[in-house]
């Protein structure tokens, strides 16, 4: 009886054994298949060299600058607390203090600092707030561990963040120095060290966040400027003056020790050159940012035209000039191309030194801007509604670049875009490498090789000699567009 049941067993043992070999096999086979060809290690690869891009974006100056060493929010900001662990600033780890940091939305302390974006970081403290600006140094009271932070929203960017200085926020105790100036308002400390002295770093690092972080304290608030620059306030004091009523103090510098109720130190980023309504106070647009620009500018013109500022003349064409790198070598011949095609034209060059609020005035006149990729093209914050924007794209793949840095901003700010991307015929680059040449040849070989490489190849050694032809094309499309 036992070896008749043992011999009816058996077949099923064998029959199982068979079943799981082969479900063994296929999952073998289906890993195998799936690590063959499913994966995209290019892919991801492509996606590595992209992340590592986008976090060296930087606009060059023809000229680097000078580097020197109250009221509650309407609506608490939106913003994803992130561990604090940027690059070039060492943090000991987050630890909650309800009593300066507040409470989020789901009543869960915040910390004194934590990271608002991959790019930002926001220290917020109430109560007996000193701070020391000659030391670098906050004493707050009810908080038992000490904060560091730069005030400055390029956190990803080592670089930048080098020069940019420390702050510490310590809790206050014995040695915490008298206040000698006091404030009946919050004081929120900022940087303008970094890479500002750019335009395009002014805006997208420092006035950006900076209207984004403010706006709601209606101008009842101090700033403190870490790192001032006294050139670069002076041109910007018209827009700081949308944002406080009181001059902006030189806190590395100035001998008093300022005492307020509440300190804000680091402005909020969102992205390039934007907001984020959905995680702004008040849900403000960059189209607010840019009526505050209006204001502080004396900008009256709202909306661009196809009859000019008038609406019974013609369309204004600026043309952006450029001294070094990426200029136009025949930028006359566009001038008269422009004109052949309808427009009044004018060529303008800003630097460091151009008067902020007569180029403001100069471009919020322009129907039509075109420029090669650089930070002059910054200046589209200050056009009318409904004027087109034509950036010029340099040879070399470059299409990532200029879409992030302008093309996307551009479609907030109520600004019609278009793309000019130059032929390799149009490229100074055809007269300085064999056509063989890997720069000529395999764009974004070159991009693999990193940041400098392609800078190197691609924006510091490159001029453009428009198509004649291909130029008034874009112009009467430019036309088209205008209301």
């Amino acid at each position: 009886m036992k070896s008749s049941l043992r011999s009816r067993q058996e077949p099923r043992r064998v029959s199982n054994g068979v079943i799981i070999g082969a479900m063994l096999l296929s999952l073998c086979v289906l890993s195998i298949v799936k690590a063959r060809y499913c994966a995209t290690p290019f892919g991801k690869a492509e996606d590595q060299l992209q992340e590592q891009m986008n976090a060296s974006i930087r606009m060059e100056t023809e000229e680097s600058p000078a580097r020197t060493p109250g009221e509650e929010e309407e609506d608490e900001e939106k913003e994803e607390v992130l561990p604090s662990t940027a690059p070039a600033v060492t943090k000991p780890a987050a630890v909650a203090t309800p009593t300066t940091g507040g409470r989020d939305k789901k009543g869960k302390a915040k910390p004194t600092c934590y990271m608002t974006s991959k790019r930002s970081e926001r220290c917020d403290a109430s109560g007996d707030i000193r701070v020391d600006g000659n030391r670098s140094t906050i004493y707050v009271s009810g908080i038992d561990r000490e904060w560091r932070t730069k005030p400055y929203a390029r956190y990803h960017d080592p670089v930048a963040m080098a020069h940019v200085r420390e702050y510490t926020l310590k809790p206050l105790g014995d040695g915490a120095p008298a206040c000698t100036r006091n404030h009946s308002v919050p004081g929120f400390l900022f940087s303008n060290g970094g890479f500002s002295g750019n335009l395009y770093h002014d805006y997208t690092d420092v006035l950006v966040p900076l209207f984004i972080s403010t706006h709601q304290f209606k101008r009842r608030v101090q700033f403190l400027l870490s790192g001032m620059k006294p050139w670069w306030v002076g041109k910007f004091t018209p827009f700081f003056r949308q944002l406080t009523r009181f001059d902006v103090i030189d806190v590395d510098n100035d001998q008093e020790v300022h005492c307020f109720p509440r300190i804000v130190a680091g402005a909020t980023f969102h992205k390039d050159m934007g907001v984020d309504p959905r995680r702004s106070p008040g849900h403000v647009s960059v189209v607010d940012f840019k009526r505050a620009l209006r204001r502080a500018f004396g900008l009256e013109r709202e909306a661009a035209s196809r009859g000019g500022a008038t609406g019974a003349g013609k369309p204004r064409l600026l043309i952006i000039s450029r001294r070094g790198s990426r200029r136009f070598l025949n930028e006359r011949e566009m001038a008269r191309a422009g004109a052949e095609a309808g427009f009044e034209v004018r060529v303008a060059e800003p630097d460091q030194h151009t008067d902020m609020a007569g180029f403001a005035r100069l471009v919020n006149s322009a129907d039509v801007m075109v420029g090669v990729h650089g930070a002059g093209l910054t200046n589209m914050v200050f056009l009318p509604r409904g004027a087109v924007l034509i950036q010029v794209v340099p040879f070399g793949g470059l299409e990532w670049l200029t879409s992030v840095t302008f093309k996307e901003p551009a479609a907030d700010m109520e600004v019609s875009y278009m793309d000019y991307e130059v032929k390799l015929e149009e490229s100074s680059l055809i007269d300085q490498y064999p056509r063989n040449h890997q720069v000529l040849t395999d764009p974004y070989a070159v991009h693999k090789q990193g940041w400098d490489a392609l800078k190197a190849a691609y924006l510091d050694k490159q001029n453009i000699r428009m198509d004649l032809d291909r130029f008034k094309s874009a112009l009467r499309e430019a036309m088209s567009r205008l209301p």
